[in-house]
């Protein structure tokens, strides 16, 4: 009773509109690799303070050490998508590998999942061939500081700073206190700027983007600013 209840409020978080102002830009910020115990749980405590919802792409081995964290990111509304089980690249393994990399992360979820990031991004026809089979799209992104990389929150804030443009979606993780100090004064510092925030789903659909299965995304413009398909 408690899974199907689950289920029934993250429909109903996902159904959430969001109203855009012809003017207002809107970026998406994901959050890979976690989650993480502490890090997590101080990334939450600043989003809930700032009434921002992000996109978390979980792996399944850390639903299993942390499902506290797991079951607030779902109560909180954010989105969740699939990162994989056990973090390996996707791109080596067999169909029959990558299947079980996704079925057994998302079978330790309670919320519907639309998007997997493959873990570094890396992708293959396979990856692509099995994400359509479980009726997944592959989700890339557009602005990527490398955070995971260095413990600079710095020049994490600045290179997202002086990249992020409206429809973009910025990967960051929740791993560290530098990352996730990063994230919280970059989330500031847009604002200050007029920039709001959503999930990945809700961007797409406030752009008219319908997600497919299979297919890759990294930014969601308006339409006006590009003639092509907004999907990567």
């Amino acid at each position: 009773m408690r899974r199907i209840f689950s289920l029934m409020l993250c429909l109903a978080l996902a159904a959430v509109p969001i109203r855009e102002s012809e003017k207002t830009k809107y970026i998406a910020l994901t959050f890979d690799d976690g989650p993480s115990g502490r890090y997590t749980r101080q990334l939450l405590d600043g989003l809930q303070a700032r009434q921002v919802k992000a996109t978390f792409l979980l792996c399944g081995y850390r639903i299993e050490q942390y499902p506290e964290e797991t079951a607030r990111i779902q109560a909180e509304g954010h989105e969740i998508g699939c990162h994989g089980y056990s973090h390996k690249n996707m791109r080596t393994m067999s169909r029959r590998e990558i299947g079980g990399e996704i079925s057994d992360t998302t079978a330790l979820l309670d919320c519907p999942v639309q998007f997997l990031r493959p873990p570094g991004g890396c992708c293959s026809d396979a990856v692509r061939q099995v994400a359509e089979a479980k009726q997944l799209a592959i989700l890339s992104w557009s602005v990527d500081p490398r955070d995971w990389a260095t413990s600079d929150t710095a020049t994490v804030e600045k290179t997202v700073l002086d990249k992020v443009q409206d429809g973009d979606v910025v990967l960051l993780h929740d791993m560290s206190d530098s990352s996730v100090t990063a994230a919280l004064d970059i989330i500031d510092k847009l604002k200050e700027q007029g920039f709001q925030f959503a999930t990945v789903s809700q961007l797409a659909a406030m752009r008219g983007v319908k997600i497919v299965p299979g297919k890759e995304y990294s930014r969601f413009p308006r339409r006006e600013e590009t003639p092509l398909d907004p999907a990567k």
